[in-house]
């Protein structure tokens, strides 16, 4: 252990000192929805807290979607860096900027003329869905300006500035908590809004995060060398093209992903409100340490690309093994803290004592698929980072529609085993997930290895 420590030290700092603002930015995104559930669950009850789990189980897909195109530009911005191609930087983040808007408004328009359509016809208890519809509206047009958020903070993370991202968030989420305490309350005598209120607080905190994170890239000093070409002559086929060709496959592996989930809340939705209160709780929990794991990702997406970028294959292993190491270590805390508290946690979100008694039985599941979330979200951003976006969309198509979800339906719905049940099915998408990416980093990695030694001859 000691030997090994040695061996990777450097890539430890190197990564960490990227991974740490990205993972406090990424909690961002989770924290939304996480302070909306708790929020919710105190100051408007149990059936408006089904409300936002059905909502977020259904938004989620079309987040991921809008942050997965957006993600498409990082590794680009990245290699770049790595050959020390400013320009080019410049020009694309004109392309992403575009790109991001039409993906914002596209998807806003998706939820508003789709998802409402047939939100009624999903089995779910009709109280929560009266309360889900103006809630999901409010979400969906937050998109837009999250887009706008999402080009500006990839670009700076893909040139390894990541801390302006995490000041912006952090000031960000709190004032969507402070708004949407005042709004469901209806503190400073505004009318309380209930589940409304969160909807547009969110809307608020997302505007203003746009406005500063686009001010702050664009006239700050540290970024004027990357925006020499940053003009809308500048935006063209060729490098949208580019961006698209990386960002549309990591939009799928989170939409497979994600889609998985949500479907899942949507059986245990069928099961009974309860269950799906409980659901969104621990479901909530464990996507904060899903988010502060996808922001190691990044940092290992950003490395990958740089040494990718600059040829180096060497560096780029023993980088990608680094955050291999961070991140197991990262979980496997979070996964004894979840053990160790399971009975505790919940009462973050609610004090219905059915909700906690099965929320608390979910946490020990989720205890276990730590690990392999952690794992399989480093394999997917190391793969990003050097270009390989395909084949890891099939695999988490396959891990999680084909093995996660079925297995899920199978024990969850058909053996009734519940909501636990359905669980289980979730932790078996994330193993063979973890498992399929890993011997997809090995491969590649050996075979630009064995590719270096022969040119090398």
């Amino acid at each position: 252990m000691k030997a090994i420590y040695h061996k990777y030290k450097p890539y430890y700092t190197d990564s960490l000192k990227l991974a740490i603002p990205v993972v406090i930015s990424q909690l961002g995104h989770t924290l939304v929805q996480v302070s909306d559930s708790v929020i919710v669950g105190h100051f408007a009850g149990t059936t408006s807290l089904a409300a936002v789990s059905l909502v977020s189980s259904l938004f989620l897909v079309p987040l991921v979607i809008g942050i997965g195109i957006s993600y498409g530009v990082t590794p680009l911005i990245a290699q770049n860096y790595g050959r020390g191609d400013y320009k080019a930087c410049s020009k694309l983040l004109s392309n992403s900027l575009l790109l991001n808007i039409i993906t914002g408004i596209v998807l806003f328009c998706a939820i508003y003329f789709g998802v409402m359509a047939f939100i009624d016809q999903l089995h779910q208890s009709t109280a929560v869905v009266v309360q889900a519809k103006p809630f999901l509206f409010l979400l969906s047009l937050s998109l837009i300006p999250l887009m706008v958020f999402s080009t500006f903070k990839q670009f700076a993370e893909g040139l390894g500035f990541t801390k302006q991202a995490m000041k912006v968030s952090i000031w960000g989420n709190l004032l969507n908590i402070c708004l949407g305490v005042i709004f469901v309350k209806g503190m400073f005598g505004i009318t309380p809004m209930g589940i409304r209120g969160v909807g547009l607080s969110t809307l608020i905190d997302r505007c203003v995060m746009a406005i500063v994170m686009a001010f702050y890239v664009l006239r700050s000093p540290t970024f004027r060398k990357y925006l020499q070409d940053f003009t809308v002559r500048n935006v063209d086929r060729i490098r949208g093209l580019q961006i698209l060709k990386i960002g549309a496959p990591v939009a799928l592996q989170y939409t497979f992903e994600v889609s998985a989930f949500g479907a899942a809340a949507i059986l245990i939705g069928v099961i009974g409100p309860v269950p799906q209160a409980a659901h969104q709780v621990a479901i909530s929990l464990a996507a904060i340490t899903y988010m502060m794991a996808s922001g190691i990702s990044s940092a290992a997406a950003i490395r990958s690309g740089n040494y990718f970028g600059s040829g180096d294959h060497h560096n780029l292993r023993l980088s990608a093994i680094s955050n291999y190491h961070i991140v197991i270590v990262f979980m496997s805390c979070t996964a004894v803290i979840f053990t160790l508290f399971n009975h505790v946690l919940p009462y973050i979100y609610t004090t219905d004592e059915r909700v906690l008694s099965i929320a608390s039985q979910l946490l020990i599941v989720a205890a276990i698929f730590q690990l392999f979330d952690g794992t399989q979200v480093v394999g997917l951003g190391v793969l990003r980072g050097i270009g390989d976006v395909n084949i890891p969309t099939i695999i988490t198509f396959v891990s999680y529609w084909v093995i996660g979800l079925p297995v899920g339906y199978l024990l969850g719905i058909y053996l009734t085993l519940g909501v636990l049940g359905v669980w289980y099915g979730l932790v078996c998408g994330l193993i063979s997930a973890s498992i399929m990416l890993f011997l997809r980093f090995q491969t590649i990695s050996k075979r630009n290895k064995l590719k270096v030694i022969a040119d090398q001859k």
